[in-house]
């Protein structure tokens, strides 16, 4: 065993004159200290990482045996299912796991909100993060053509033909972005390109910025209190411990309980009910037979329904075009949090009842939206999705109003548990 030890530590010495293994280790893990008041939604950044993992061994498995040819793409995933050596499994924790991804995803932005990570000094990491998902909306809206069944091929076509609203260019650019006139064997090759090449790397080099982003400036807490202001006489933060070994057994415990969850979806209720997989995909598209009703996956369709909401032209502009407009809005909106937010306190623990009731509405607001965006337009679910919509940006518009105006209470100069 000594021969072993001593081996494995050679090794190790050979490769740190090398290369800086262990500033590396040292910086991001051993002596990263991290606040101790963690929560329970502070594991939802290791989990995304987890589920980034997932993705991305599952995508290279799968793009073994999968065609990128509108002739043979919907063939060529039966065959993975039914024919590949555990190929229907490595589908479906594909499937499963890019909503699982807008899960946690979700869950680590809402953590955000509700602990102020966004404020200064984090503001870089905050629009990182809002680069990531971004681009995780761009690969999951690439990566859903693929299959080629009936709600890819006609989801694609109603999104890209969105971009043909915009005035001047707009017929230009959804050519560009199909590379034809319609969705067709060269809109499936360029999405799988971009879904299994460009976007994988742009991803990865976002998360390693974000990253050390975070581990420049240091993670925020519960009570966001900056534990760097209290050091001890050696330079270590009063109220942090060590990343490693006490987040990392404490982030062990979380990601296999999630992986639990995972599975258990995987192995007994994969479609989830048509909300992960829809019925109609497993049609082969047919672009002489348009689905009764065309709709997102979930993960968009709270911004689906801003889309549709918008049904008045107004200023001369085209209804459409609105809605393409407040859609993008929808989501370029997070960007500016760390500048609409007024408040002198990080943490909703010392915010008022106004930040309070506000984000709980904007809550509301954002389920009922995608809740609506799954449902077939009626005058009724028009109007309340309008209704919703307004909320939605209110809750932007009017932030640096509340937040200066909410009464706050004193933050406490160290963590407390």
């Amino acid at each position: 065993m000594s021969f072993i030890t001593k081996g494995l530590t050679g090794l190790r010495d050979w490769v740190d004159d090398r290369f800086p293994l262990m500033t590396l280790w040292n910086d991001h893990m051993g002596a990263y200290y991290a606040p101790k008041n963690f929560n329970f939604w502070y594991y939802f950044g290791v989990l995304s990482l987890v589920v980034l993992v997932i993705q991305i061994v599952t995508g290279i498995w799968l793009v073994m045996n999968y065609k990128p040819d509108a002739t043979l793409a919907f063939a060529s995933v039966e065959y993975i299912m039914r024919d590949v050596n555990w190929g229907w499994l490595i589908r479906y924790m594909h499937s499963t796991g890019a909503s699982f991804f807008f899960i946690v995803v979700y869950m680590h932005m809402f953590r955000g909100l509700l602990y102020g990570s966004f404020k200064q000094p984090r503001e870089l990491i905050w629009i990182l993060g809002m680069f990531i998902y971004l681009s995780l909306m761009a690969e999951a809206f690439f990566g859903y053509l693929l299959p080629w069944g009936q709600m890819s091929f006609w989801g694609a076509q109603v999104i890209t033909s969105l971009f043909g609203a915009v005035p001047v260019v707009g017929e230009q650019l959804a050519e560009l972005i199909r590379g034809d006139y319609v969705i067709s064997d060269i809109t499936l090759n360029r999405f799988f390109s971009f879904h299994v090449i460009a976007l994988p790397f742009a991803i990865a080099g976002l998360v390693v910025l974000h990253i050390i982003a975070l581990h420049e400036v240091g993670s925020n807490n519960p009570d966001g209190v900056e534990i760097k202001k209290l050091k001890d006489k050696d330079g270590k933060p009063l109220d942090g411990i060590p990343f490693h070994p006490y987040y990392t057994v404490k982030d062990s415990v979380g990601v296999v309980v999630f992986l639990m969850f995972f599975a258990s979806v995987v192995f007994f209720a994969p479609e989830m009910g048509g909300y992960f997989l829809e019925a109609n995909n497993f049609i082969p598209a047919d672009p002489m037979k348009t689905p009764l009703h065309i709709a997102p996956v979930w993960y968009f369709t709270p911004f689906y329904s801003i889309l549709r909401a918008n049904t008045y032209p107004f200023f001369g502009v085209d209804a459409k075009l609105w809605g393409v407009i407040f859609m993008g809005l929808g989501t370029m909106v997070f960007f500016l949090l760390p500048w609409l937010d007024r408040s002198p306190v990080k943490s909703i623990r010392y915010r008022g009842g106004i930040y309070k009731s506000a984000l709980a509405i904007f809550v509301v607001a954002f389920v009922v939206l995608g809740y609506l965006g799954i449902l077939p337009p009626t005058p009724g679910r028009t109007l309340t999705a309008q209704i919703f919509t307004v909320v939605y940006f209110l809750f932007f518009a009017l932030m640096p109003l509340y937040t200066k105006w909410d009464k706050t209470k004193p933050v406490p100069e160290r963590v407390t548990h």
